[in-house]
C-alpha cells in the first residue's frame, strides 16, 4: 500500500501523484490540509523521512513567522505541535509505503522507496 499526503494546489504534489500513476500505483491520497496528521502520526512519518521536525517545515509560510519557529531553541515536539495546527508548515508531497517514506522534491526522489 503506499499513501501520499497530497496538496493538490502544489505542482511538485501534482508531479509527484502523476509519477506514481504512471508506474500503475493508485495511492491512497490523505488530502493533509483537510484532514492534518495528527502528532503521533507526524513523528512516525519523520522517522521513515528519517528527519527531524525543522527539516519538514515550510520556511515561507506566515505561519512559520507568526509561530516564531524561526527559533532554533524550539525542540521537535514544539515544532511538531505547531504543524498539527497549522499544517500547511508541513513540507509535502509525503509518499509512504510500507516502513519507508520519501518527500517529492524533486517527485523522482519517490522512486527509492517502491
Amino acid at each position: 500500500m503506499v499513501t501520499i499526503y497530497h496538496n493538490p494546489r502544489c505542482s511538485k504534489s501534482r508531479q509527484t501523484l502523476e509519477l506514481l500513476r504512471q508506474r500503475g500505483i493508485e495511492p491512497e491520497i490523505v488530502h493533509y490540509l483537510e484532514t492534518p496528521p495528527d502528532g503521533t502520526t507526524l513523528q512516525e512519518l519523520l522517522g521513515k523521512l528519517g528527519l527531524n521536525a525543522r527539516q519538514l517545515l515550510r520556511k515561507g509560510e506566515p505561519e512559520y513567522r507568526a509561530a516564531g519557529l524561526d527559533d532554533p531553541s524550539l525542540d521537535d515536539a514544539t515544532i511538531v505541535a505547531a504543524m498539527v495546527r497549522h499544517p500547511r508548515l508541513i513540507e509535502r508531497p509525503i509518499v509512504v509505503a510500507g516502513a519507508r517514506a520519501a518527500l517529492g522534491r524533486p517527485p523522482e526522489s519517490v522512486l527509492e522507496i517502491l
